[in-house]
């Protein structure tokens, strides 16, 4: 499937570091996954969009649930700052696209769609963290703009297991495929 393009979510030093108030228990644990869709996606040649979350340092654009969060520690993802950079197992090639946003999906007041359809993509492929909310808002509204929407199971994670599970399930039920990064190559050389 050559019109298919692997976003990797928020796989920041801010979500995947412990002294971080916004840490995701299960993302250290799905980096060589990610890594390996990475490296799957360049050899077949797809386009890797790194989706990242940062937000301006006085805060004016951080979402009202996090607001109390982002002045308790004096800012978080703030632009220019450790926290937004990507771990750098996982820094985008020359190649590789990125898109900033400042919300749970990546769609939402972002230019992704317009580079998805400049690129004649019709379908996306999810990796990173964290599935309850960047995930799960990517690819519910993935599905509601029409791109055939892939989960990768094993490069995607939550605070538990349970959490992890429960999300995976409910996508499954929203139409959204869920597969493993070894099915992967196979996907993308369909």
């Amino acid at each position: 499937m050559r019109n298919v393009a692997l976003l990797i979510v928020d796989m920041q030093e801010g979500f995947l570091m412990p002294s971080s108030p916004l840490y995701v228990a299960g993302g250290p644990t799905i980096v060589p996954a990610v890594e390996r869709a990475i490296h799957a996606a360049h050899s077949a040649e797809i386009p890797v969009v790194h989706v990242i979350r940062a937000h301006r340092s006085n805060g004016i654009d951080i979402d009202v649930s996090r607001q109390d969060l982002f002045a308790a520690h004096g800012g978080v993802l703030v632009k220019d700052t450790p926290d937004v950079r990507e771990i750098a197992e996982l820094r985008p090639s020359s190649d590789d696209l990125v898109v900033t946003k400042t919300r749970w999906s990546a769609f939402f007041a972002t230019e992704l769609d317009l580079l998805l359809r400049r690129l004649h993509i019709h379908g996306i492929v999810l990796a990173g963290v964290q599935t309850p909310n960047c995930i799960r808002a990517t690819a519910v509204d993935g599905l509601s703009l029409d791109y055939e929407t892939f989960v990768l199971a094993d490069a995607t994670a939550s605070q538990t297991t349970l959490i992890q599970e429960s999300n995976l399930a409910d996508l499954a039920a929203m139409g959204a495929r869920i597969i493993s990064v070894d099915q992967l190559p196979e996907l993308l050389s369909a």
